[in-house]
């Protein structure tokens, strides 16, 4: 009997044990870490389920082998192995940390970024008898922090880039300004009024720069206007190609619709693609840039409105794009250039669906790339177009005139505003802040010469800018008419002034002719 008791005893303990070695596996598998034990030896005993997924190599293949083998590890950046985190474990006899930046090469040469550590497996009298190394693989997490750090870098990028854009839109607004009064005083003809207009459409050039440089850091809803966007389009494409073996031929419609755009973001758009062309074609060659008027239809299955399109096709015999890569083009910081950042055509198709268009790439190695843009035209553009060009003579005041109140806190502002206003017949007065344009308007509101016009800069550095100003304005005269002015171009106010309680828009730097356009549309006047 005493023999039978003693065969229960052990078929018990062998079957605690074994439930115990089941439960320790399940345990393992369960695991979503990579979890290896070595011997004392450094050769592997077990492997979970996540270690074979990581490893590409099955439990019963590599028990036994030196863990070196299973486990492939590399440096990031030197591409060197580093210490074997057993090796180390064995002979220090303490826990150690896997290295940052190391990498796990799998069976079929997947390559994981992974983390985590090594410790000794100790018996009951503590002697070391092997060790464990537990990972996991971080290749997203990593690809999720450096696109962060990213997004954060370009956060500041942009922050830094509109205060530089401001200011430099303020010394535009004084040099833009003063210009386009000396060319109205200088002898049409002559060398200096053909240099003053050299130097305006420097000036532009410098202010479509910026906009550009706003849009690649921040973004922003564009500012539209009713444009026919040929000039925009030639004049861009030709300023790229300046000094390259590459040309252009324009094969534009006669007629094209006008579209309502911001025409800052749109060269922007034509210069990354025409760029795109002319690095595809190293030895140089010909870009054929197409436009068309269409109309889309339900049945053409592209994913914008049925209506007036026009279209926008820029197409290169260079060397075209690999179907791999095709796909993702558009993916911010995704580039097959040794020195690009992958943002232009990611912000090319920012600004075509923030215009409620759409894009369309094809390509074939060898032979080229084509990219057509479509852009919507507004109902009734093509009417309304005409009536506003006629604005643009600035060489005659208005016909009207009284006195409009100018808020800058520049004074080469305020002081080019005022002799514009000068010039159109109108008598400014100014104003350096929000609070005083207020007291300014109240003191003159109700009486025989009240403010006819309101200018407002939104931004005034350490002062009541002309958000909040329009809101004090409003409470005094709700029917104030009020231009918002700004050199932030793509601050959200311009894109919707109406809605904050604006009757009209100027964005800086701003000529006599634009300051006379605004002035006729909110106040109801002739272009004289």
């Amino acid at each position: 009997m005493e023999t039978v008791r003693d065969i229960t005893r052990r078929k018990k303990a062998e079957e605690a044990l074994a439930a115990e070695k089941e439960r320790l596996a399940v345990t393992l598998r369960s695991i979503g870490d990579g979890v290896i034990t070595t011997d004392f030896d450094g050769k592997i005993l077990l492997l979970n389920r996540a270690a074979e997924e990581m490893t590409g190599w099955r439990q019963e293949e590599a028990v036994g082998k030196p863990f070196g083998e299973v486990f492939n590890i590399i440096n990031e950046k030197t591409r060197k192995p580093p210490q074997n985190p057993v090796v180390r474990v064995l002979s220090t006899g303490i826990s150690v940390e896997i290295e940052n930046q190391t990498i796990l090469i799998s069976r079929d040469g997947r390559e994981r970024v992974i983390a985590d550590s090594g410790a000794p497996i100790r018996d009951q009298q503590s002697r070391i008898i092997g060790a464990v190394v537990v990972f996991r693989d971080i290749t997203e997490k990593r690809k999720m922090e450096q696109e962060l750090l990213k997004a954060q870098h370009m956060e500041s990028i942009g922050v830094l880039a509109g205060g530089i854009a401001h200011d430099f839109n303020n010394l535009l607004t004084a040099i833009l300004g003063n210009i386009s009064l000396a060319k109205i005083m200088a002898p049409k003809g002559e060398k200096i009024h053909l240099k003053l207009i050299e130097a305006e459409n420097a000036s532009i050039r410098a202010r479509d720069l910026t906009q550009q440089l706003l849009t690649f850091s921040r973004g922003g809803a564009p500012v539209k206007k009713a444009t026919c966007i040929a000039d925009i389009i030639k004049d861009s494409a030709s300023f790229t190609l300046s000094g390259s073996r590459t040309n252009c031929c324009f094969d534009i419609e006669s007629g094209l619709w006008p579209v309502e755009v911001d025409s800052g973001q749109i060269s922007q758009v034509i210069n990354n693609l025409i760029i795109n062309a002319d690095q595809a074609m190293p030895g140089g060659g010909v870009i054929d840039v197409i436009c068309r008027n269409v109309l889309v239809e339900d049945d053409d299955r592209l994913p914008v409105r049925y209506g007036r399109y026009i279209t926008v096709t820029i197409r290169d015999h260079g060397i075209g794009i690999p179907p791999e890569s095709l796909e993702r083009i558009f993916e911010p910081y995704f580039t097959t250039k040794k020195t690009g950042k992958g943002l232009g055509l990611a912000t090319v198709y920012s600004i075509v669906k923030n215009h409620n268009g759409h894009i369309v790439v094809s390509s074939k190695e060898g032979e080229g790339t084509t990219f057509t843009l479509y852009l919507p035209c507004g109902d009734g553009i093509g009417e309304l177009l005409p009536k506003e060009t006629a604005v643009l003579d600035e060489n005659s005041p208005a016909d009207f005139s009284g006195k409009v109140l100018v808020m800058d806190d520049e004074k080469n502002i305020r002081d080019v505003a005022g002799e514009m206003l000068d010039f159109l017949g109108y008598e400014a007065e100014f104003a350096s802040d929000g609070i005083e344009a207020v007291e300014l308007f109240k003191t003159r509101f109700g009486s025989s010469e009240p403010f006819v016009a309101v200018l407002l800069d939104l931004t005034v550095q350490g002062g009541m800018g002309g958000k909040e100003a329009v809101e004090l304005l409003k409470e005094i005269d709700p029917d104030v008419k009020v231009i918002a002015s700004s050199g932030y171009s793509n601050d959200p106010i311009l894109a919707d002034h109406k809605i904050y309680g604006f009757s009209g828009i100027i964005s800086k730097p701003y000529q006599l002719s634009d300051l006379k356009q605004v002035l006729v549309q909110v106040l109801g006047g002739s272009s004289g």
